[in-house]
């Protein structure tokens, strides 16, 4: 999976792969606990957040603002799209899904919705890390 998402930046793709487990754990959870219906619904919970993010996170990276008010424009907008998306996938799986199990969709839902949040504090670089004990911190400039 990490192959496939290798253009979305390392941020984005680690909170996705993060989604994609939650929403595998909240599936199986789902089924244990509601049956086959449960672990559907769960998997379209998870679903509508994972998709929202990755169109959000492609309208952000689709074009950089030449100013910081069109960073802001693009981020805002980014948001905006995100948000407008998920309000179209819920109604969309709530209104043709009959048998959805309302607490696994909404769990998975929100928990995969906070997780990709979680990608604002993901470093694309590792080199910011803490070096060994045997490094001089911070590293001499030449």
């Amino acid at each position: 999976m990490n192959a496939e998402l290798r253009w979305l930046g390392k941020p984005v793709r680690t909170a996705v792969i993060w989604q994609a487990m939650a929403t595998a754990a909240l599936a199986l959870l789902g089924a244990l606990l509601a049956g086959f219906n449960g672990m559907i619904s769960a998997v379209l919970g998870g679903m509508v957040s994972m998709l929202s993010g990755v169109a959000a996170t492609l309208i952000a990276t689709r074009r950089t603002g030449d100013s910081v008010g069109g960073v802001l424009f693009m981020a805002l907008r980014a948001e905006g799209v995100r948000v407008v998306l998920i309000v179209i996938l819920l109604w969309l799986v709530l209104s043709t899904y009959r048998e959805v199990v309302a607490p696994a969709f909404f769990g998975a839902f929100v928990v995969t919705l906070l997780l990709f949040s979680a990608a604002f504090f993901i470093r694309e670089d590792s080199s910011s890390q803490r070096p060994d004990s045997d490094q001089q911190w911070p590293p001499k400039q030449n």
